[in-house]
């Protein structure tokens, strides 16, 4: 947890401009900075635990949202704008590469929309899923705010929120951590399961339906026959 502890120190001294270095870092993990995002929330958690006279933890939660959907909606915003065309830059190359690209385009045509409502739990894969679903244009603007914003209304109070209320025990507070981690994970993996078992059952219904549609055709078309 060494990033908690720098983070940490930098929130602490910082006072009123903890909201600041936390909108700031988590506008740089939008694209694709190698930062822990939970921690960062956890230590702007922490910090104002630790300051309450200075900052708030409701109004942490609120910088740290906006800070958090604003980095998502602009890598999101770059791959409308620009296409493909932006995968020729440099640093985007280094968080999307070809076989990323191909991958998440096969797990937008197998699950859809719940791919960003998932990657706001993949830490890494983020960036890279939001940029290429606005290069692709698969899903709508409106789609993509509701969707990442819904994910983001989870997660961001959870950890914010847990630093705060563990920021003088900072035992208890790892603990919450790991639990916190294994429990959204398990929550998304078990998500990802109803998702996938809705999804093959729709898939059965329109085989059998459309299998329904072709017997009562070939009925019709031999009525049709006989009655001539």
């Amino acid at each position: 947890m060494g990033f908690l502890a720098f983070f940490e120190s930098i929130f602490e001294s910082a006072g009123y401009f903890a909201y600041l270095a936390v909108f700031f870092i988590l506008l740089l993990c939008g694209f694709g900075l190698p930062v822990p995002e939970d921690i960062t929330l956890v230590a702007g958690g922490i910090a104002a635990g630790l300051n309450p006279d200075r900052v708030n933890p409701h109004l942490m939660f609120l910088i740290s949202f906006a800070g958090v959907l604003m980095g998502d909606g602009i890598m999101f915003a770059l791959g409308r704008i620009y296409g493909e065309r932006i995968l020729k830059v440099a640093w985007i190359q280094r968080i999307v590469t070809p076989e990323r690209y191909v991958a998440v385009q096969e797990a937008f045509e197998k699950y859809g929309k719940w791919v960003l409502f998932a990657a706001r739990f993949m830490p890494g894969l983020r960036s890279p899923i939001f940029l290429i679903a606005g290069i692709t244009r698969r899903v709508p603007v409106s789609r993509f705010l509701f969707t990442d914003g819904s994910a983001a209304l989870l997660s961001v109070p959870i950890w914010v929120y847990l630093g705060y209320w563990g920021a003088f025990n900072r035992e208890m507070l790892m603990v919450w951590i790991h639990r916190g981690q294994t429990g959204i994970l398990g929550t998304l993996g078990v998500a990802s399961i109803v998702v996938v078992f809705v999804m093959l059952r729709r898939r059965k219904n329109r085989q059998a339906l459309q299998k329904q549609l072709e017997k009562s055709e070939v009925v019709s078309k031999s009525s049709d026959i006989h009655s001539t």
